[in-house]
Order: structure tokens, then C-alpha cells, then sequence
């Protein structure tokens, strides 16, 4: 199982990597969220990636405040988010401010992988009770369709999607 661990960027900053002006041969993208005006996003989340503002005091449980974050981000392929797919399996906060996920993938030549950890990673960077990201990869058990939750049938019944 892979562990990926990324510290916070300084504050005011972020981390994903940006695109160039309109004028310079950059594809403008929509803004990422509060706080890091006229940035831009590179990545494949086509700008779904628009969140909540952070949470003005830390939750008073940090692991369903992690979960809740996390059901903003969505899917890079379908318009659901990763907690209702199932993806994720475990979501804690250590002590020192590092948020441990646990995420599988549908998978395993999931195309999407690199932008799913990116999307986790950015939005609960925006947390100031975060301090890092730790994502593992966990492939046992399985991921299987038994594990969306009732909203995500629900949402991908309505994309046109039996599941």
C-alpha cells in the first residue's frame, strides 16, 4: 500500500500546479476557492473542484469533519463525490494536524488517480486545523458497488447510470 504525504504549503499559497494566461497559451480555469484570487488550476477536475470556505473553528470531530470535506470532492468522471462512490474508507487526524485517509479506487488502471489525491489533498489543505495529508492507498477489501451509499445511487440513477 502506497502512502503519500505532502506537507501544507505556506498560507495564501497552493499547491497545485497552475496554468498560464489566456495571453501566454494558458487554458484558464476557474478559480480554486477562497482566498487564492486570480490562481488558476491545471489539473482535471474541470473546476468542480469549487468548495465550501473553511471551517472557521475545528470541528468538534475531526474525522466527520474530514468526511464532510470530502463529500465536496467529486469524482473526476462523474459528478458524485468520492465519500458517496465509497472510495473512501478511513478518514483520521492525528494529533499533529495530519489527515490520514484511507481511499481505493474502482480500479486498480483507474485513470484518474493522480487527480482524485490532488482534489483530496487541495481541499483539506484550505482547513486551518490541517497541517498535512497523508493519503494511503488501500486495495483490500475490494471496492465494490455495494459500497456507494444510498445519495450516490440516488445521484448516479439520475446521471443515467445503473447501479
Amino acid at each position: 500500500m502506497a502512502e503519500l504525504t505532502r506537507p501544507r504549503p505556506a498560507r495564501g499559497t497552493h499547491s497545485a500546479s497552475r496554468a498560464g494566461s489566456p495571453a501566454d497559451g494558458g487554458t484558464r480555469l476557474p478559480t480554486v476557492g477562497p482566498g487564492v484570487p486570480g490562481h488558476v488550476l491545471s489539473h482535471a477536475s474541470g473546476g468542480r473542484d469549487q468548495w465550501s470556505d473553511p471551517m472557521e473553528t475545528p470541528p468538534a470531530d475531526p474525522e466527520q469533519g474530514l468526511l464532510d470535506c470530502l463529500g465536496e470532492v467529486l469524482d473526476p468522471e462523474l459528478p458524485i463525490s468520492l465519500v458517496d462512490l465509497g472510495l473512501i474508507y478511513a478518514a483520521r487526524l492525528d494529533d499533529d494536524g495530519t489527515a490520514r485517509i484511507d481511499l481505493t479506487f474502482t480500479a486498480t488502471a483507474c485513470p484518474c488517480m493522480a487527480f482524485i489525491r490532488e482534489d483530496i489533498t487541495d481541499r483539506l489543505e484550505q482547513e486551518p486545523w490541517v497541517e498535512s495529508v497523508a493519503i494511503r492507498e488501500v486495495w483490500d477489501p475490494p471496492w465494490t458497488r455495494d459500497r456507494i451509499t444510498e445519495r450516490g445511487r440516488r445521484q448516479l440513477g439520475e446521471l443515467g447510470v445503473g447501479v
